[in-house]
């Protein structure tokens, strides 16, 4: 009996845990990632273009020889297209056994957030679709702050494209 207790305690901890998200910005808006999923961040470097591709996957990166498709993020999420400056990073993520980048304006900081602090996505449509990709939304102080799926951002079509160029 006492197990059981401690079982349930245990996943009541679970539930108040917090996790760590790195906050970055396109234009005015600031999202977030969780930092499990990150790998590296990167300066912007060379990106090789790849013929007959998406327009939001801008090519390749060779990061210390692995060679990792970049994927801007204005451009996944239907906003205008912006000439890439010295404060423009490329986030490198894992999702599932991939590993992509993800061009941001610029990366901020790392908050800490606790779980009961996130909300799900808003429920209603826009015209860019940008909420498909929405994990949930964050109260932080009397901010809200925009937790991205980075299942959503890859979707397994996107995947599959990248495969089929061996990219």
């Amino acid at each position: 009996m006492a197990d059981i207790d401690l079982l349930v305690e245990d996943d009541e901890d679970l539930d108040n845990q917090s996790a760590k998200y790195l906050m970055f910005n396109l234009g005015d808006e600031e999202y977030g990632i969780d930092i499990a999923r990150i790998t590296a961040i990167e300066e912007l470097q060379q990106i090789t273009a790849i013929p007959d591709m998406p327009n939001f996957v801008k090519g390749v990166i060779n990061l210390r020889g692995k060679v990792i498709p970049a994927v801007d993020l204005r451009l996944r999420f239907g906003l205008d297209e912006r000439a890439y400056d010295d404060r423009t990073c490329i986030v490198i993520v894992s999702v599932d056994e991939s590993t992509i980048g993800l061009i941001v304006d610029i990366v901020s900081e790392v908050h800490e957030i606790n779980k009961d602090d996130i909300g799900p996505p808003p429920s209603f449509k826009n015209a860019s679709g940008k909420e498909q990709y929405i994990a949930g939304l964050a109260k932080k102080g009397e901010e809200v702050k925009i937790i991205l799926d980075v299942h959503k951002i890859i979707s397994n079509e996107d995947r599959i494209i990248l495969e089929e160029k061996n990219v």
